[in-house]
């Protein structure tokens, strides 16, 4: 595990937003913004692995996409490296791109199907420069062998493979340009639970060969404990709580976090499981409540709660949590 107090900072997020306008079905209707990441910031350090957990709607891909400028943020600052990804141009973050790469979803639609496995990834050195063109069939070799791959693959289309090696392949385009951070938006949620297993472990021997940053992206808390060096925990745009990850799994403290933790499935049906239940839906990020997001759901909340938005308190070396009984809860 990363020591994290040891480590270089990689990447800063200082107060991100990311509101998405909604077009107004009236003429005189007041204009209207979904909230989809409300002024969140945290760290990430070299060598490490964060993750970012929560509901489906919670801001857990758009921040991985503000963070790339695939959108572009309404506020905040993303300092990578000692520079500010936001206020670079055009040319100087086409450049820097070359360090921070992406592993989507869907391997199937984020390949180019009329193109070879050979194509795709020279086409990827060649928009970055990033290796001589007279090695880099080299290059597609060593990528092959690095992701477990034979390199007849390189002549084959992605129709051809299954979505494990697809994913492989994802891989092998994002090592293609000596990436130093790689942002996983839900990169095994679509595999077989098997598969699941083989590439989390390539990704973390990856990791370690190649010095890789991975800022890992999933709702599947049994893959992010696996995975994970530290848990970032999101509801409604806002970061509720942030920790290593054993001090996460062993002693959440925010409500939210205690009610996901509570719903990981036990394989053993001897084990009798307390599951933590939540009241009413996920409230709408158009017109968020006042105060604490979550107080709408919490069985704990208190008008308190209602009227003023909870600082984020260190519990723990290292343990934040957004909430105004952190550390009642902490101690609980």
């Amino acid at each position: 595990m990363v020591n994290v107090q040891e480590q270089k900072v990689l990447l800063e997020v200082q107060n991100l937003k990311q509101y998405f306008s909604v077009k107004r079905e009236k003429l005189l209707q007041p204009k209207l913004s979904v909230k989809a990441v409300d002024d969140i910031s945290f760290t990430l350090c070299e060598g490490e692995t964060l993750s970012i957990v929560g509901e489906s709607g919670c801001g857990k891909s758009t921040t991985g996409r503000a963070i790339l400028r695939l959108d572009e943020p309404t506020a905040g600052k993303v300092v990578y490296n000692g520079k500010n990804i936001l206020d670079l141009s055009k040319k100087d973050l086409r450049t820097l791109r070359g360090e921070l790469q992406v592993i989507f979803q869907d391997p199937f639609a984020s390949l180019n199907p009329r193109q070879t496995i050979q194509q795709i990834l020279s086409e990827a050195m060649s928009i970055q420069n990033s290796v001589q063109k007279e090695l880099r069939k080299d290059r597609m070799r060593e990528l092959m062998h690095l992701v477990g791959l034979p390199e007849e693959a390189l002549s084959r289309h992605p129709h051809e493979f299954s979505g494990g090696q697809r994913q492989r392949i994802g891989i092998a385009r994002a090592l293609a340009v000596n990436p130093k951070l790689i942002i996983c938006d839900e990169a095994v949620s679509a595999l077989d639970v098997s598969i699941q297993a083989q590439i989390l472990n390539l990704l973390k021997r990856l990791q370690r060969q190649l010095n890789l940053t991975f800022l890992f992206i999933s709702h599947d808390l049994s893959v992010v404990r696996h995975i994970s060096d530290r848990v970032m925990v999101m509801y409604l745009g806002k970061v509720v709580e942030i920790a290593p990850k054993h001090a996460l799994f062993n002693q959440p403290t925010h409500p939210y976090t205690r009610a996901l933790l509570s719903s990981i499935p036990v394989p053993n049906p001897k084990v009798q499981k307390e599951r933590i239940l939540l009241s009413g839906d996920v409230p709408s990020p158009i017109n968020p409540p006042s105060g604490c997001r979550f107080h709408t759901r919490c069985p704990f909340a208190t008008e308190l709660c209602s009227s003023k938005e909870p600082e984020t308190v260190e519990v723990q070396n290292g343990h934040h949590v957004a909430c105004h009984y952190a550390n009642d809860f902490f101690s609980a």
